[in-house]
């Protein structure tokens, strides 16, 4: 089994070990560093002063907090709070009933009213850290003499960026017991602080029906007196305007892509600012899945039956997940799955790719997204897997093929996006898996006749592959070119599948495009050809000698898995 840690050092690095048959490991690489992000941590050299507290930290409080090395000493703000689940002796308490984390949130005042500043655990946020590094940590951890209290806290909550807000407290809905039936989308305005991860199919038909009459609601002044609120507005006016700012959030149709933020709507900023605070705390700790046991990074809206757990085992074959060890064991016995369901499209080796349909196989894929957000921060989950396909990249031996990674792609994209999202699982990072993916993508979209781009915005780690990704490309190609050819951005565009406008950034990133009588020129520099071509950088790309696909519009209906 296979442990991940991550530490601040590295800024979400996360190291793995898997252990062989005689108990002894052998460490693995790190995976990707986000060389954006500031290093603010110090040495604890200092011995903590005695600091008597007559209550609990506040939500919002900010502090220095020794990390879980024992050495380093990180500002953090504090994001949530709990009873504290073991003694001081590190022996645990007496079980508490677990709670979904919204329905903790809207009790948190209750459940630690009363208890003692070290009667309580805290969630933290590393300030100018990733948030897969927020942790729970007793008082002990904070050096108090640092410590900086939250200002016009309300009834003690805040929203999970430290500032002053509310918090989301609805009670999610009743989740579904079982992984092995779809679970299909709806709309529901009574539980509209999951409306961004899961909604209910006993739903649907009021929704629909619920467009219908907004899509007739009258002002109120046809002729007849409106009524006005006490400032003098109209509040027949006020209340169709909620009407349809509910409406707006009620048809937002989430995606299997990435989290689209920063929007100046002010419906989606309210949607951004519930999706903050719903997924503020991880509610799993770690995974087991194959022979790794992996640290989840971020919150996934799996069952409330599912959540809050210490670990999830997951099957690798079928990605069912369940909560105990003995369930776990039992159907590894059983499971009737080698490998992935679908087309293999790719083999090469080892190294074999499945397409799967999401709408010929929804648990699978859905699953697929509920496992792949514990990894991914900005990744939106919705249900509905129909209008997607997903590529399975897998490891393949004698007991079948092992999930690597994958990347979903709608089937009809308006602005030509050939990727959707992209992961590769931690355990797997760093051995060139992503820069696979991504060639696989493009290669994809080569033989549709298009040029392609991933949809934005794109995860830290994503930033960095595909930047490092194009700019791969883009120098091999122009160190192949005679000074004497004539080469431009649209034939570079059709030569690779990249988009222009992926092509231009990366060139001015190199600081090799200018601009002449309005049009970009590839300004070519040698040196920075020749300084990279001598790094000898190898990339595990896409070989299409491998590749066995059909785009989709060319298939016949049965040959479409």
């Amino acid at each position: 089994m296979a442990a991940a840690s991550a530490t601040p050092k590295d800024k979400g690095t996360t190291s793995h070990t898997k252990k062989s048959k005689d108990g002894t490991g052998n460490n693995d690489n790190d995976n990707d560093k986000d060389d954006n992000n500031k290093n603010t941590s110090t040495p604890d050299n200092k011995k903590p002063q005695t600091i008597k507290l007559d209550k609990p930290l506040q939500i919002g409080d900010t502090c220095k907090v020794l990390w879980r090395d024992g050495i380093q000493v990180l500002a953090a703000t504090i994001v949530e709070r709990r009873p504290i689940t073991v003694n001081p002796d590190g022996s645990p308490k007496k079980k508490r009933q677990r709670r979904s984390v919204a329905s903790e949130g809207a009790h948190e005042q209750e459940s630690v009213e009363g208890l003692k500043a070290e009667e309580v655990e805290y969630y933290v946020h590393y300030i100018d850290h990733d948030r897969r590094l927020d942790d729970w940590v007793i008082l002990s951890q904070f050096r108090l003499e640092t410590l900086e209290p939250t200002n016009n806290v309300e009834n003690g909550e805040l929203s999970s960026n430290g500032k002053n807000g509310s918090s989301s407290t609805t009670t999610p809905g009743d989740s579904s017991s079982s992984t092995t039936t779809p679970i299909s989308s709806s709309a529901n305005s009574s539980t509209r602080s999951r409306a961004l991860s899961r909604r209910r199919s006993s739903n649907l038909s009021a929704s629909n029906s619920k467009t219908k009459n907004n899509d007739t609601v009258t002002t109120g002044n046809d002729g007849g007196s409106s009524s006005k609120n006490d400032d003098g507005t109209d509040k027949d006016s006020q209340q169709q305007q909620q009407q349809q700012n509910q409406q707006q959030k009620d048809n937002f149709r989430m995606t299997g892509g990435n989290w689209h933020g920063g929007s100046n709507d002010p419906t989606m900023a309210e949607l951004e600012k519930e999706h903050e605070e719903i997924t503020k705390v991880k509610n799993i700790a770690r995974i087991v899945m194959g022979g790794w046991e992996v640290e989840a990074w971020y919150f996934s809206p799996y069952p409330d039956e599912y959540a809050n757990q210490d670990t999830l085992y997951v099957c690798e074959y079928c990605l069912k997940y369940m909560k105990r060890t003995k369930t776990f064991k039992e159907h590894k016995k059983t499971c009737p799955h080698r490998r992935p369901p679908g087309k293999e499209i790719y083999r090469d080796g080892r190294l074999s790719v499945f397409e799967v349909n999401g709408r010929d196989s929804p648990v699978y894929c859905q699953n697929l997204c509920l496992l792949a957000k514990l990894f991914l921060d900005h990744k939106t989950l919705y249900y509905d897997v129909d209008p997607f396909y997903f590529y399975i990249i897998t490891e393949v031996d004698d007991e079948g093929a092992h999930i690597v990674g994958y990347f979903s792609k709608e089937k009809v994209s308006a602005e030509d996006y050939n990727l959707a999202c992209i992961l590769t699982f931690p355990q797997y990072q760093k051995c060139g898996y992503g820069k696979f993916i991504i060639s696989l993508s493009y290669e994809l979209s080569k033989l549709e006749c298009k040029t392609g781009s991933p949809e934005k915005p794109l995860s830290d780690l994503g930033k960095i592959s595909y930047r490092s990704y194009w700019t791969h490309v883009l120098l091999h190609l122009l160190s192949k070119q005679n000074g004497h050819q004539n080469i431009n951005i649209k034939g570079i565009s059709s030569q690779t599948g990249i988009k222009t406008e992926d092509i231009i950034s990366t060139l001015q990133s190199l600081n090799m495009i200018k601009c002449w009588k309005g049009q970009h020129v590839i300004y070519v520099k040698q040196d920075i050809i020749e300084n990279y071509l001598k790094q000898d950088k190898r990339i595990r790309t896409c070989k299409s000698e491998c590749l066995n696909w059909t785009p989709p519009d060319k298939r016949t209906k049965n040959s479409d898995s």
